[in-house]
């Protein structure tokens, strides 16, 4: 068994092994549909590496190097509609058929060129480049990147150069074989085949590291959502306040937090149940969610307490967008409670003081709502900051 054989067998072990890791993932949760795409990719691979291995058993190899080209070409294919998924970006479906069908018309036509070529092994090697071209345009059109993205996107640059370099390669180390069938006995098939052997491999890597980077980062989500409201439990909240305050006040720029309760919800629970007390949480936070910027934070605090960071904003802004939230909620309907009555909701607003902590900002927004509450419901009150000898004064006004 010569080198490449060898080389052949570890390819078809790696890319098998690729594949079940994605099929498990896709099994894990169903949302990563990328991850499918990813384990036909791979069973397509193994496809390619068996064909690539039974070369030698052909008295006429065309139609076997024919396949092998087809079906590893589909290799790519495949790994490009798993990356339009994995970024949510329509799948270029003419560009990528029009890639595949022209190759295979093109390798067809060249079938019988002098394997040595230097315009055989061009035209033979140019669909793969341009099908990794294609994934790394896709990566690098993604809206939201993180490093492993860029990373992928860079390694996708650097496959089709790979490719290109081939035919070169070829003529450095003694070509590819008189046939077909020598191609496995020749120093460039060894060669070739061990970059092959790389390219799987870190493709794969980063590929599995992009999906599980998704998945911590969905069930560090769920851990931090409340599931009736959709919005950030108390956990998830204080976090996101706690990383704000501390980027912003380092950078002398303003924070105001909203803190807002639904006014009388014990009675609606009694007059007309738990289930509609669960849709009047659910229309509040909708009701959050249309008045709000993108760049606030929602969160559900407590039972029926909901608060909101507003990054970069005063006070005023926060007053301003609470009344906002309080007349749209007054004309909220929700199902089971009668149109006649009219859902009202209190507020509290602060404004991050200089060195304050997110705890005393939380306290002195709370201390506003309450005073919201005394004053009668179904209105906002904002909280200033006085330093005094003694320590800090809330004053709600």
């Amino acid at each position: 068994m010569s080198g490449a054989s060898i080389i052949l067998a570890i390819n078809l072990l790696v890319a098998g092994l690729f594949c079940a890791s994605f099929v498990l993932i896709a099994l894990y949760d169903a949302r990563h549909v990328s991850a499918r795409w990813f384990a036909l990719a791979y069973a397509a691979g193994m496809g390619y590496i068996v064909l690539e291995a039974l070369i030698p058993a052909f008295a006429d190899a065309r139609l076997a190097v024919f396949l092998g080209h087809a079906v590893f070409l589909l290799t790519l294919l495949l790994l490009n509609i798993g990356i339009a998924r994995r970024y949510d970006i329509k799948v270029p479906r003419s560009l990528l058929a029009a890639i595949f069908v022209i190759s295979l018309v093109v390798v067809a036509l060249i079938q019988d060129m002098p394997r040595d070529s230097f315009l055989r092994m061009i035209f033979y090697q140019a669909p793969f480049s341009l099908m990794q071209a294609v994934g790394a345009w896709m990566v690098f059109r993604a809206a939201r990147r993180r490093l492993i993205d860029n990373f992928l996107g860079a390694f996708l640059c650097l496959s089709p150069l790979h490719f290109l370099s081939k035919p070169f390669l070829a003529y450095m180390v003694g070509g590819v074989g008189a046939r077909p069938q020598d191609y496995l006995g020749t120093t460039y098939a060894m060669v070739s085949q061990s970059i092959g052997t790389v390219l799987v491999v870190a493709t794969a890597l980063l590929l599995l590291a992009m999906l599980t980077a998704d998945i911590v980062r969905d069930i560090t989500d769920r851990s931090e959502t409340d599931l009736l409201s959709g919005l950030l439990n108390r956990r998830g909240f204080e976090e996101r306040l706690a990383s704000i305050t501390r980027g912003h006040a380092g950078k002398g720029l303003p924070v105001s937090l909203v803190i807002c309760d639904l006014d009388r919800f014990k009675n609606v629970n009694d007059n007309y149940g738990h289930a509609v007390g669960d849709r009047l949480i659910a229309a509040f936070a909708d009701t959050l969610r249309a008045t709000s910027a993108t760049s606030h934070v929602l969160g559900r605090i407590g039972g029926e307490e909901f608060a909101i960071i507003l990054p970069g904003s005063n006070m005023a802004a926060g007053r301003l967008l609470a009344e906002s939230i309080r007349a749209a909620f007054a004309e909220c309907p929700v199902d089971g409670i009668p149109a006649t009555e009219r859902l009202t909701a209190s507020f509290g607003v602060a404004e991050l003081a200089a060195s304050e902590t997110p705890a005393s900002l939380m306290a002195r927004a709370d201390a506003a709502l309450y005073e919201a509450k005394r004053a009668g419901r179904d209105c906002v009150r904002v909280s200033r900051f006085e330093r005094v000898i003694d320590g800090p004064a809330f004053i709600a006004l």
